[in-house]
């Protein structure tokens, strides 16, 4: 809490708010040229004095006067070029760039420290045998301690602070032997360089640090980079609200700060920031973000709308049932929250072998320094065959078993088009033995395609897209698109009136033209499967276009695939039975469901999981998020909704399914090597660990061969990469 000024310190001087500080994600940032318009728009907003956009965290941090500004005031700024903004909470994403600063920090200390110490040492290492003045070699000696304890000090802290915190809730943990290791090292060469000894090691225990602390940062990037998958979700129901009053004058409030019973004005194009009955209007709204179904929903007075969807007709008023953290897309925030919970609590392969291994470092360091006492060795000698012990068992080839591997695994599928995102996916994936997949934008391509053009002649398609140019409906733009590939550029007509919920009309002194609707166009329906869009010219009969959302080309071979291996396979879907079922037909799965809630298809991974099951999710829609991270794995498509890549352990690119099965076999395969890590570790230690405890082995020659197996892991694992090049 900052202290009140003084009223005499006021005395004369203009009262002046501290500066505030606003977070905003902004979705629609997609490039180095939206980077600098929400710079720039945001810094002509009257009091802000800093505006900083990231393009990788797609947000924006403003820095403003309260007392001439506010958040409403930046949001209708960059509102007006284009951009919907939201604010998020940046605590636990700053909490990440400061960890991440901390470690960056510590690395670059040990880093100089260790390149200065090892120049000292060679200096010594060959003056040994030459003419090196002793009182010179003592100096240098000196110099390295002087570099080395305070590096230790400071670079040893993320190490030091991990052990004491384990050993206070009495437990191990690996880092445990390696703050003792660092620490009785460096005490040790203090006391040696003390008495004027040559057996010091400085060196080692430096760079021991520095080869540490990379992994630590990297593996902390890893995690960064996966933590907050529902921290920008909320920007689709962010951004600026028309409210309108009692009296009818409309004006802009920030979307969470909307309440119930508040009237909105929705215009056509605009997103709904909030739950709620539509009061007046009638149209379509886009809901696939929520439902998974690619086909608009008719709205009219009474029907209830939901935060995130997508206004594609008339003018809306929608009176407010819920806002903020209280909408349906706030709720599925808070399932994807609590099914990461769950994830976490995966303990990895390295996390499961540092349990035994951690207490066995400590037992074979206290049984050579007891052994050697017991032989009648002096303390000090004891001391540093126990240190080279707890140096050459240092786990460093353990902690790059399985990251040695993930780093091959995560090349060989980016060149696949398959890109990794969870530090432990690649373990997860190989031990899935059902797979889960959603069916709009996953199974299909989640877009609208006209499948009847063949039945079409060149003049009636021409025309009807024509009138179609001039709408935003999605069956409209998959017209336009066929008729372009057909016909070339398509000119928009003028003259064109919409009815909301039946269609596009022109009328001319010659004929009436209508594209909508059945019943808007005076056509008697079969009424059968799949959407549908009537075309009338004048008195002419009715031409009907059909559109399907069209299943990827591969769909059925990688099912096949997919039980080729021993996996069982299911379709879970919030689309209609009927569509679900044909789906299901078409590519070969038998087990399907329909008509499922994002709350559905958790409860139905937990009762597989329950079952003994372990399943891989395949989604990409909002209402997937939380079934991708509630899943032991997820895979989602690159033209996913953004909130569901960040909650998908594998994103894959290009309309092909095989990047699937490229990722279960990768990962199988991963797991493999992963072990074999583990077995070269294994046999170094059998071969070097009697061998330090018998006193053959130096700290600085344990250092030396410690970082060999480390070597010799990378390159078992670098094979990975070239494993069934094609």
């Amino acid at each position: 809490m900052t202290a009140q000024p003084r009223p005499s310190d006021l005395a004369g001087q203009t009262l002046e708010a501290a500066p505030a500080t606003l977070t905003l994600a902004v979705e629609e940032m997609h490039c180095g040229g939206c980077l600098r318009s929400v710079e720039r728009a945001a810094l002509r907003v009257s009091g802000v004095d800093s505006a900083r956009a990231s393009l990788a965290a797609k947000r924006v941090t403003v820095t403003y006067d309260p007392v001439q500004a506010g958040e409403v005031d930046v949001i209708a700024a960059l509102d007006r070029i284009g951009f919907t903004a939201a604010p998020v909470d940046a605590e636990g994403q700053g909490r990440g760039d400061a960890r991440q600063k901390y470690l960056l920090r510590r690395v670059a200390v040990a880093g100089f420290a260790a390149m200065n110490i090892m120049l000292l040492s060679i200096a010594v290492w060959s003056g040994e045998g030459g003419d090196m003045n002793p009182a010179l070699a003592g100096m240098f000696r000196w110099l390295s301690a002087l570099i080395a304890l305070p590096t230790v000090a400071y670079a040893g802290q993320p190490f030091f602070q991990s052990a004491l915190a384990a050993l206070k809730g009495r437990r191990l943990n690996m880092d445990v032997p390696i703050s003792l290791a660092i620490i009785l090292a460096t005490g040790m060469s203090l006391y040696q360089t003390i008495l004027g000894s040559e057996q010091i090691y400085f060196d080692a225990a430096v760079a021991l640090l520095f080869f540490l602390l990379i992994g630590r940062y990297l593996d902390e990037s890893l995690r960064v980079r996966a933590r907050g998958e529902a921290q920008n979700l909320l920007s689709l129901q962010g951004g600026i609200a028309t409210v309108i009053d009692a009296d009818g004058t409309q004006r802009k409030v920030a979307a969470h700060a909307l309440r119930p019973g508040d009237l909105l004005l929705v215009a056509s194009g605009e997103r709904v920031v909030a739950d709620g009955l539509v009061r007046a209007g009638h149209g379509q709204v886009d809901q696939s973000l929520i439902t998974g179904e690619t086909a608009p929903a008719n709205v009219n007075t009474g029907d209830p709308v939901y935060a995130g969807t997508l206004n594609l007709a008339q003018v809306l008023q929608v009176e407010v049932s819920a806002a903020d953290d209280a909408t349906l897309l706030a709720e599925i925030s808070r399932l994807m929250l609590t099914a990461e919970q769950g994830k976490a609590r995966y303990r990895r392969l390295a996390d499961r072998a540092a349990q035994i291994y951690a207490p066995a470092v400590h037992i074979l360091g206290a049984v050579t320094f007891i052994g050697w006492l017991a032989a009648g060795a002096g303390w000090q000698t004891a001391l540093t065959y126990a240190i080279a012990v707890l140096i050459i068992t240092c786990p460093c080839a353990l902690a790059l078993a399985v990251p040695a591997v993930q780093i091959a695994a995560a090349s060989r599928l980016f060149r696949r088009g398959v890109m990794l995102k969870a530090p432990d996916g690649l373990e997860r994936i190989a031990e899935i033995d059902l797979v889960v997949f959603d069916k709009t934008g996953t199974l299909t391509l989640g877009k609208a395609q006209l499948i009847n053009r063949e039945e079409i002649s060149d003049t009636d398609l021409a025309a009807a897209a024509a009138l179609a140019a001039t709408s935003k409906h999605p069956y409209s733009l998959a017209l336009v698109k066929a008729a372009e590939r057909r016909l070339g550029a398509v000119a928009p007509a003028s003259g064109i009136e919409e009815t909301p919920g039946e269609g596009l009309m022109r009328a001319t002194p010659q004929r009436e033209e209508r594209l909508g609707s059945a019943a808007w166009c005076g056509a008697d329906s079969d009424g059968g499967e799949g959407a549908e869009v009537w075309y009338r010219h004048g008195k002419d009969q009715p031409v009907r276009f059909r559109f399907a959302d069209a299943m990827r080309s591969d769909a059925p071979e990688t099912i096949a695939a997919l039980k080729q291996r021993g996996l069982a396979v299911a379709l879970l879907s919030g689309d209609r039975t009927g569509v679900v079922e044909r789906t299901g037909q078409e590519s070969r799965i038998d087990d399907w469901h329909a008509e499922l809630k994002p709350a559905d298809k958790i409860a139905w991974l937990e009762e597989r999981t329950k079952e003994g099951h372990k399943v891989l999710m395949v989604g990409d829609g909002l209402n997937d998020a939380p079934a991708l991270a509630a899943a032991h794995a997820s895979i989602s498509p690159a033209s996913a909704a953004d909130i569901s890549q960040r909650a998908a352990d594998f994103v894959f690119q290009g309309q092909n399914l095989a990047p699937v099965v490229e990722a279960i076999d990768t990962g199988r395969r991963t797991r493999s090597m992963a072990l074999q890590n583990f077995g070269v570790a294994a046999v170094y230690n059998i071969i070097c660990v009697p061998l330090a405890m018998a006193g053959f082995v130096t700290p600085l020659i344990a250092a030396i061969v410690m970082s060999s197996s480390s070597i010799l892991v990378t390159l078992n694992a670098s094979r990975l990469a070239g494993w069934g090049r094609s």
